[in-house]
């Protein structure tokens, strides 16, 4: 179906608005005969109509695939003196108007099967965590002379746990890149939101943890955003151990297997 886009004005089901600033007034001049800049509009490109309120303009477009190249107004329309000011001006405008719809369709186009992907990523990391937690737990439970062995037991559930995080972040990081590159083109007014992408495909990734894309810069030392939370996590867990095994006078555990 063809795609619809106002813009200038927050998103909604009809796209977003574009308010045209109004002319300054000028004397009436002599009539000249006006260009004719269809050949310069989109191939996409159907209508424009006046938009709900004055002075905004609705674009209409055949739909976008997303494998276009980056709607650009062409070079020609600035080369051509025929135009005018104010046509260049709409052409800009439609232009704009263009690359928003087919920034939204990229995403679409990109994001889905990582999206799909990304699913049993996710569902990996929250059982891995989940038994990293399920383990660290069981030290209530545990009898003193036992507690080297379920040592071992949360020692493999970390690593279980961190190679999921790992997993996690590699993909979260695509994702984030594909956001901001959207975002980049359309602004973040006009930003299709990747959870709203994953709902289009019957997936729920309103819990998905994707950062910012320059959070998952690690050139200064840090680590990404997943396996940062988890390292605090793990870290939190050991040194309660640690207190532990101190109080119980196991300086032994405390100091090497805890260390």
């Amino acid at each position: 179906m063809p795609r619809t886009i106002t813009l200038k004005h927050p998103l909604d089901d009809n796209g977003l608005l574009c308010q045209q600033t109004p002319a300054e007034p000028i004397a009436p001049a002599p009539a000249v005969a006006v260009a004719d800049v269809s050949r310069y509009s989109h191939p996409h490109f159907q209508r424009a109509e006046p938009g709900q309120y004055e002075g905004w303009i609705t674009y209409w477009f055949a739909p976008f695939t997303g494998r276009e190249p980056r709607p650009e107004v062409p070079s020609a329309v600035y080369d051509d003196k025929t135009t005018t000011y104010e046509q260049r001006k709409q052409l800009s405008n439609q232009y704009r108007a263009a690359r928003t719809v087919w920034s939204q369709a990229r995403l679409r186009l990109l994001a889905g099967p990582l999206l799909r992907e990304a699913g049993p990523v996710w569902e990996e990391w929250q059982t891995a965590l989940a038994e990293l937690r399920r383990v660290f737990k069981g030290f209530w439970e545990t009898e003193d002379g036992r507690w080297r062995m379920q040592l071992l037991r949360l020692t493999d559930a970390e690593q279980v746990a961190k190679k999921a995080a790992v997993a996690w972040d590699q993909v979260a990081e695509k994702l984030a890149k594909l956001a901001e590159e959207q975002i980049h083109v359309a602004g973040e007014r006009d930003e299709l939101r990747l959870t709203t992408v994953a709902e289009e495909l019957g997936l729920d990734a309103s819990a998905w943890s994707v950062d910012l894309v320059w959070e998952y810069e690690t050139s200064y030392g840090h680590s990404t955003p997943l396996v940062e939370a988890l390292t605090r996590e793990i870290n939190e867990q050991r040194e309660r151990l640690r207190k532990v095994a101190q109080l119980a006078g196991d300086v032994d555990l405390a100091h090497h297997a805890l260390a």
